[in-house]
């Protein structure tokens, strides 16, 4: 992919409008979990280093297009400015004379956070007039914001062509990880594919079906595609339509790409009913029971599929791992593409509920790549165009 890289700009002395995505929880006026943080810091280190004026832009939940205390970025400075070891300046607003003022005011290696885009309804509408009252502010602009740029707003779109611009590091880490998934990935090649629905994620298997020798599937997904086999799953959660399932496996078998379905489940009368969790085989479930994770044998034979690995995409957890009753099929599938790594495979990490999975079970560390992004990593694997790149690609 063509874009200009962060070494590339000219910074000394500039004003560096950056999209930062540091969309992050929050406990109150506490940031509780600094995970986005940490993955903006090595752009805004090298800005800061560099002598660059770094003006950060970034959004903070959903206000709707109004000014609402809760989402303000205000607690964020404070918490990007412990990470960086280095003041972090904070402007009440992210345009006019309030924005304007504090940029003007910025000297070499300063860095200044502003207030929340989405404060503004203009923004997600990637209102032009918007985009250049935010490009005013800057001489260059970089994007650094992966998770954002399946989004065509004025920050993460707009501003990109009135601007000299450029990918920040994460967003270089994260284009260059996941192209590796899609472009002449070592074999054999196998993903490891969870989640709720797969109706979520019909685009992503009909995309890595062209690339990938085999899918492990757990989770509610697996649930459905055993239900398309015809097999009896019970009270557990599935799509009422079979038939993205059927046609999914009806593709694998086309391209000759194995579908690794669970052979036994840990299963229980309700989410709530942990002490009457127990493993069951396939084929035995009883009409009462919820599947809640793979079964040991089917996280067994998981594991000897992805030790075989040589690259390997990890997008979501097996079972209902936030409940230790369930996490021993997503603990299982992690620690053998940990091994796998550690032989020499590539292994992504793909957002969301997977990204989540992996830092709680402590495998994350061990992976080539966590992705930051959410929906941008689906789409990205489905083959959309993400706006914010190709933005910068222009």
């Amino acid at each position: 992919m063509a874009f200009r890289k962060l070494e590339d700009l000219e910074v000394l002395g500039k004003r560096v409008l950056v999209r930062e995505d540091l969309n992050v929880p929050m406990d109150g006026t506490q940031v509780a979990d600094f995970t986005r943080i940490d993955a903006a810091v090595p752009t805004l280190k090298w800005l800061h280093t560099h002598g660059a004026r770094a003006i950060v832009l970034s959004h903070l939940g959903r206000p709707d297009g109004q000014a609402n205390p809760k989402y303000s970025l205000r607690p964020v400075a404070q918490a990007l400015a412990d990470r960086l070891d280095t003041r972090v300046g904070f402007a009440g607003d992210c345009i006019g004379p309030v924005a304007e003022d504090a940029v003007a005011k910025l000297e070499d290696g300063d860095v200044l956070l502003l207030e929340n885009v989405r404060f503004h309804a203009e923004e997600e509408r990637n209102d032009p007039a918007f985009a250049a009252r935010l490009a005013k502010l800057g001489d260059v602009y970089v994007n650094d914001a992966f998770g954002t740029a399946h989004r065509a707003h004025a920050s993460t779109e707009g501003v990109a062509h009135l601007l000299p611009n450029a990918a920040g590091f994460l967003m270089e880490a994260e284009l260059n990880a996941l192209a590796r998934l899609t472009e002449r990935p070592a074999k054999p090649y196998v993903c490891v594919i969870g989640g709720a629905k797969v109706k979520d994620k019909i685009g992503v298997f009909r995309k890595l079906v062209e690339h990938v020798d085999a899918f492990c599937i757990g989770g509610g997904m697996a649930n459905t595609f055993l239900a398309a086999q015809g097999v009896a799953v019970g009270a557990s959660l599935r799509d009422d339509d079979l038939g993205p399932a059927n046609d999914i496996i009806a593709l694998a078998k086309q391209r000759h790409v194995d579908v690794h379905l669970p052979t036994d489940a840990v299963v229980a009368p309700s989410f709530d009913a942990d002490d009457r969790a127990h493993p069951v085989a396939i084929g035995s479930i009883e009409s009462g029971d919820m599947i809640l994770d793979i079964g040991p044998e089917t996280a067994k034979a998981y594991a000897a599929v992805i030790e075989r690995a040589k690259t390997i995409v990890f997008n979501g957890p097996m079972g209902v791992y936030e409940k230790a009753r369930y996490r021993n099929g997503t603990a299982v599938v992690g620690k053998a593409i940990a091994e796998a790594t550690r032989k020499g495979a590539v292994s992504v990490v793909g957002g969301g509920d997977a990204a989540a999975a992996a830092h709680m079970l402590g495998f994350a560390d061990e992976m080539t790549h966590v992705s930051t992004g959410g929906g941008a990593t689906l789409e990205f694997l489905e083959g959309k165009t993400l706006p914010g790149v190709a933005a910068l690609q222009q």
